[in-house]
């Protein structure tokens, strides 16, 4: 009978599951992809009810399992990617005391501060792979002890969303190296909680989820779903890694001179490699695990394709009638003369300043909607271009392979950031490089591939940088760098 695989996605705007074969190659008519939304408060939250988001997984599975119902096979396995930085408290019957937070919860953010007065953020970083921030767990941690003491105290356990889907299928509250260390509060070096963060945040190994001792280890479905999913019933569950470290995997990206950057709702560029984190991580940038024998180090960008579609939102630059990309194509670099700071929904790398806000500098008379949104695209590839210099001050790059929704709606934007990082890069016809990965790296793991670093990234459209656009976007990149130095370094420009 033929081997099957389970693929589960979940992520903060959708959750996605589809079957694989045993090559990991995906089965398209048992995809399926339930959209959803993280609240936004008033206050900077960004929530979902855990039952809620947890009743969005149950649908999907079932979901997949009805469009493959008459696909013939053994589904033998579960593999899983979900969103980093999630955090939930439950108490002691498993019931959850808190929302779902997800990364782009800033209500934390006047804590960050106080853990920069209080520790050494370097040493921490350093061990951690994570800057003081509000999207991570020690900022969370510390607002919530604060200013909801009665529910932290009723919190026996502080899990990652993905850690709770594990708990409410197997009876378990168990996470993988991959989603701990993304937490903030993680040693990537000793694979297990921070002892110094955890006396610091007065908090026991016992109310965080156990991490599981091999990355071979799986689970099954408690009785309780077994019965509800006859077709799961002997499948082995591996834990989720985290999404950016299954979408490297998915794009053939885990090689030290190979990096790559997506562009959904948000950015980020990533470099996976065999081995420990770098001695010294760079300032600007995280660095968290695969598994026990890989690292993955990169920035992200709290902006990316959610700034483009505010843009055109805003300015009324709707899908089916604009020429947005085609004037943008036709138009100069920088011929706009303006500065923009794309920091809308925050900053995270490389300054991490939690007061960050967007702003567009040089308006002129004769500034029209196509300048403001060339400009916002360009200041995108600016930032990605300072994550670029510091991975490659560890990693010399060769290969740069693009990724996500954003960028193949816009090939203009991703040419633009190929020209202003005078680098080539390649978009793979990819669209669920995060559940490939998750695939991919189980199937190394039960034996059916050899290494996932020998695996060929899939061939794309290549993207020439223009070797005549340097001179120019350097000088925009050194008038951006200026005035985020002047607005948020407080430095003289």
């Amino acid at each position: 009978m033929k081997s099957l695989i389970l693929a589960l996605d979940i992520g903060t705007s959708s959750v996605r599951a589809a079957l694989y074969d045993a090559k990991g190659n995906v089965l398209p008519e048992s995809f399926v992809k339930n959209e959803r939304t993280l609240t936004a408060t008033e206050d900077g939250g960004a929530e979902i009810d855990a039952p809620e988001a947890f009743k969005q997984i149950e649908t999907a599975i079932e979901d997949v399992l009805k469009k493959s119902a008459k696909i013939k096979g053994e589904i033998e396995y579960v593999a899983a990617s979900s969103f980093w930085h999630s955090l939930v408290g439950v108490d002691k019957k498993s019931k959850p005391t808190t929302k779902v937070f997800g990364w782009a919860d800033t209500r934390s953010r006047k804590y960050v501060s106080h853990l920069r007065e209080k520790l050494n953020e370097a040493e921490i970083h350093n061990r951690t792979g994570a800057r003081f921030h509000s999207s991570f767990w020690t900022a969370k941690l510390l607002w919530l002890k604060k200013e909801s003491a009665e529910v932290f105290k009723r919190t026996d356990k502080w899990l990652s969303f993905s850690d709770f889907v594990a708990l409410k299928l197997f009876g378990e509250a168990v996470s993988s190296v991959s989603m701990a260390s993304a937490t903030g509060i993680f040693d990537i070096r000793a694979n297990d909680w921070d002892v110094e963060l955890l006396k610091f945040l007065k908090l026991k190994k016992e109310n965080l989820p156990e991490i599981v001792q091999t990355d071979a280890q799986t689970f099954q479905l408690s009785s309780k779903y077994q019965k509800r999913w006859a077709r799961l019933k002997n499948a082995k569950w591996f834990l989720a890694i985290g999404d950016g470290a299954a979408n490297n995997i998915g794009a053939g990206c885990v090689r030290k001179d190979k990096a790559a950057l997506m562009i959904g709702t948000s950015g980020a560029m990533r470099v996976a490699f065999q081995g420990d984190a770098p001695k010294r991580i760079p300032s600007g940038l995280w660095c968290y695990r695969i598994d026990r024998k890989r690292v993955i180090m990169g920035g992200a960008l709290s902006d990316g394709g959610g700034l483009y579609r505010w843009l055109k939102d805003n300015f009324r630059l709707t899908d089916d009638d604009d020429c947005t990309e085609d004037e943008i194509e036709k138009r100069e670099p920088d011929a706009h003369g303006l500065t923009f700071l794309p920091f809308l929904a925050g900053e995270r790398s490389t300054g991490y300043h939690e007061t960050a806000h967007g702003a567009v500098l040089g308006l002129k008379s004769a500034t029209d909607t196509i300048d403001i949104v060339q400009a916002a695209l360009e200041a995108v590839a600016y930032r990605f271009a300072e994550i670029y210099d510091q991975i490659n001050s560890v990693c010399k790059l060769k290969t740069i392979i693009a990724s996500g929704g954003a960028l193949r709606e816009s090939p203009v934007w991703t040419q633009i950031i190929a020209d202003v990082l005078q680098h080539n890069m390649s978009l793979p016809d990819t669209h669920e490089a995060s559940s490939r990965g998750a695939v991919l790296l189980a199937l190394e793991t039960i034996g059916k591939i050899e290494s996932i670093e020998t695996l060929e990234t899939p061939k794309g459209r290549e993207f020439k940088f223009d070797k005549k656009r340097k001179a120019i976007y350097q000088k925009a990149r050194t008038r951006h760098e200026q005035f985020y130095n002047l607005i948020f370094e407080n430095k003289n420009l």
